[in-house]
């Protein structure tokens, strides 16, 4: 990933949790539902007031990270969107690794890579419950 930057575990009251009634998206997702996950992205990203281009960068994120976790997790997770004053933070959970080997593998393919070219920052936290990964992405000034 390019430079490293933005890849330390998030820490309280940075980019781990969404704070409490502030979440625009909370929506599960597996293989078949992705489709409906991108047009809900992009929805939210549009009406947190991203440009066009800012909106397909979160969009294809949020594909990028929900197709990893249905390919390396448990073929399911969850995506949740929230914005604070400044960031759009864009957070995909998956449930564990379906045959319970290692995280996610970020040698293969670009997703990964992808996601941390077009975010301001990127979280990623490997636990025994899963993989969480946040990606924050710069709201322009109005």
């Amino acid at each position: 990933m390019a430079g490293d930057r933005g890849h330390e575990a998030a820490g309280p009251g940075d980019q781990g949790t969404a704070p409490t009634g502030f979440t625009a998206l909370d929506q599960e997702f597996d293989a078949r539902s992705l489709y409906a996950l991108r047009a809900a992205v992009a929805a939210h990203a549009a009406k947190a007031g991203l440009s066009r281009q800012a909106v397909y960068d979160v969009t294809a994120a949020a594909h990028e990270l929900a197709a990893n976790a249905v390919v390396h997790g448990a073929g399911q997770g969850r995506v949740r969107l929230w914005t604070d004053d400044r960031f759009l933070y864009c957070q995909v959970t998956d449930g564990g690794s379906a045959n319970g080997s290692t995280p996610w593998p970020a040698e293969q393919g670009h997703g990964l890579w992808l996601v941390d070219q077009v975010a301001s920052d990127l979280s990623i936290e490997h636990g025994s419950t899963g993989t969480t990964i946040t990606a924050r992405f710069a709201l322009e000034p109005a």
